[in-house]
């Protein structure tokens, strides 16, 4: 199986699409929302709450861009050709999260980085590390989630698909705008995304809190979730490859 991720990391690495909605873009709109007084709170605070926002939405855009080619390797017939090898289903599934968990740490190191060298963030040794670790574990179901629609649909719709579901779980889980600058009504939806679920844990973390069990709860049942769809749609694609 490591074979396999090794060739879909480099592909993954090389993918121009990453580079700008993973890392380029998260880090340009951190330097603008604290830059030019966009966020919310006092400077310092604005600084660390916007950090993790933008981590964590640059990792969910390496998570989703991890499953956007996979429609195009279904068309290619790469699918295909690895169903005669020896690996399983879950296996494939496995390694393509993998590949997506490996994706994702240059997005949150350059947003981390951005953070310290910046907006001078300073924080104790063990948040960055609690923070880092979060955010990394946390792209998993995204990852799942982001696999699915590309076993599930085909060619670009893949991508369009990915990319609105991106957009959609930032927005609506508050990383661009805090839920609570959000309506009752939406903020009673937005804390159950896991977007939110997920940027919650190490808000609470960056700000010296501990994290909430409904937010590990909340998450592990959409990885649970996700995981099944991203299982069910490589079985599906593979049956129609």
């Amino acid at each position: 199986m490591w074979g396999y991720v090794r060739l879909e990391l480099t592909r993954s690495m090389r993918d121009g699409g990453y580079v700008i909605f993973a890392i380029v873009m998260p880090v340009v709109m951190y330097l603008v929302f604290t830059n030019l007084g966009l966020a919310p709170g006092d400077r310092h605070d604005a600084a660390i709450y916007t950090m993790v926002s933008m981590a964590a939405y640059g990792a969910l855009g390496g998570a989703f861009n991890n499953g956007s080619g996979i429609a195009e390797d279904r068309a290619a017939g790469w699918l295909r050709q690895l169903r005669l090898t020896p690996l399983t289903p879950a296996q494939v599934v496995a390694g393509k999260v993998v590949t997506g968990a490996v994706a994702v740490v240059p997005s949150i190191a350059a947003v981390l980085l951005a953070g310290v060298l910046v907006n001078h963030v300073t924080l104790p040794p063990q948040r960055w590390l609690a923070i880092v670790a979060l955010l990394w574990a946390g792209t998993v179901p995204f990852s799942l989630l982001g696999l699915g629609n590309g076993y599930r649909l085909s060619g670009q719709s893949a991508a369009m698909a990915n990319i609105a579901t991106m957009l959609t779980l930032s927005i609506l889980g508050g990383l661009w705008v805090p839920v609570e600058n959000f309506p009752s009504w939406l903020r009673a939806i937005a804390e159950w995304t896991p977007s939110n679920s997920y940027a919650g844990l190490s808000w609470r973390i960056a700000f010296g809190d501990v994290p909430s069990l409904r937010q590990v709860v909340l998450l592990s049942a959409w990885l649970l979730v996700f995981g099944v769809y991203a299982v069910y749609g490589y079985r599906r694609a593979g049956r129609r490859a």
